[in-house]
Formats: C-alpha cells, structure tokens, sequence
C-alpha cells in the first residue's frame, strides 16, 4: 500500500513538473482495445479501434493494458499497443 501511494505521488510530480503533454496511444493490433486509465485518483476506461490513435493522460496517470500489465505514463509518451503489449517511446 505504501509502495502504491509513493508511485502516484511520484507520478503526480512527474507530471507537473513536465507539463501538460498528454500521452499519445496507437493499437496497432488487429481488434479494439480498451484501456484502464486512473488519472487523478479517477478511473475510465478508453476504447481504441485497430489501427486508431488517443491522446490521453495530460497530467500523468496509470493504465492497465488488455493483457494485465500496468504502465505508469507522466505524459508526453508515445505508446503504441499490439497483441496487448505496449512499447513505449
């Protein structure tokens, strides 16, 4: 739980210390996707058709991918999603 509190609050810093840049999101998969993103302590969910692009997260956040993972975005990323991996650059 600590671990979890530490993390946001470092992401939070992050995130204002860089701005506002907002993360951009490809699926380069073959199907829609749908992302869960907790930005400022709120959680939604964010559709991606195949071949589609979102920008999301200006103020930093966390997303959990379709196959589990969670990333930790500050915004400014681009992060491009298939088979639900992502990388990020």
């Amino acid at each position: 739980m600590a671990m979890k509190k530490f993390l946001t609050g470092l992401m939070m810093f992050l995130g204002a210390a860089n701005g506002a840049w907002a993360a951009s999101v490809t699926n380069g998969g073959t199907a829609a996707i749908v992302l869960q993103v907790v930005e400022d302590g709120n959680r939604s969910e964010v559709a991606i058709d195949a071949g589609a692009s979102e920008t999301i997260c200006p103020s930093g956040c966390f997303v959990t991918l379709p196959n589990g993972d969670r990333l930790g975005l500050e915004g400014g990323e681009t992060v491009e999603i298939k088979d639900g991996s992502a990388t990020v650059k």
